[in-house]
């Protein structure tokens, strides 16, 4: 999933300090369906188009696993359009941080699962994405918002991740960057984020103890003070 509906516990908690504004990714939500060979190029020049087209004024972007492989690309193509980063459970994409092989495995599995029945895929996700500590209704709630996934997203989504490898970009940011991981994140594993941190000049990496992939349902309080205090500071 890439739908603002990811969101909601960050929007509803930030909104009072913030202008805070969540999109659909092309192939999520209430967005376009992208081609396959979309692209991290491509989502991320659609994401520059509606932060211009919005208005927004050099924002401070947020993302979550795909979400912060786009905010770096985003930060690649389009300097511009980023005050700070906020990079949550984050990667340098599929192949920069876990190598080509397991980069073309999460690919395939990605094209396999597309169009198989929508519940089915999104319960078995949730596994790798939720420690077994989580209470039910969380993982539940998710599980209903991945059942709405598009199979044109999923491809394209997965294609973007794969190919992207974005270790030469972490050097260039001078920009504030704050790195927020879950210490048992299956996904993305916590050397990922290590790794990130010792790349980005001056970033700030935050470890919490106990969520997995999905830190932002998990610990939102916890993220939610994290983000309010990296962005007032």
């Amino acid at each position: 999933m890439a739908d603002n509906r990811d969101w909601r516990l960050q929007i509803d908690d930030l909104a009072g300090d913030f202008t805070v504004v969540a999109w659909d990714a092309p192939g999520c939500g209430g967005s376009f369906d992208p081609p396959d060979d979309f692209g991290l190029e491509g989502y991320a020049d659609s994401l520059a188009t509606f932060i211009g087209t919005l208005g927004l004024d050099t924002p401070h972007v947020m993302g979550l696993s795909f979400g912060s492989v786009l905010a770096l690309e985003l930060f690649r193509r389009h300097p511009e359009c980023v005050r700070s980063l906020v990079l949550l459970s984050g990667y340098a994409g599929w192949a920069g941080s876990l190598g080509h092989d397991e980069a073309e495995q999460r690919r395939r599995w990605g094209q396999s699962v597309a169009d198989l029945p929508p519940r089915r895929v999104a319960t078995d996700f949730a596994a790798t994405l939720f420690t077994q500590e989580v209470p039910t209704e969380i993982v539940q709630s998710y599980v209903e918002l991945m059942t709405e996934f598009r199979p044109a997203g999923v491809r394209a989504i997965a294609n973007a991740l794969a190919d992207a490898d974005l270790r030469e970009v972490l050097p260039s940011i001078d920009v504030p960057t704050l790195l927020v991981h879950g210490d048992v994140d299956q996904r993305a594993p916590l050397r990922i984020a290590e790794e990130l941190h010792a790349r980005i000049p001056g970033s700030k990496l935050v470890v919490i103890q106990g969520p997995g992939h999905m830190v932002t349902l998990e610990a939102p309080e916890r993220v939610n003070h994290e983000v309010r205090s990296f962005l007032t500071t």
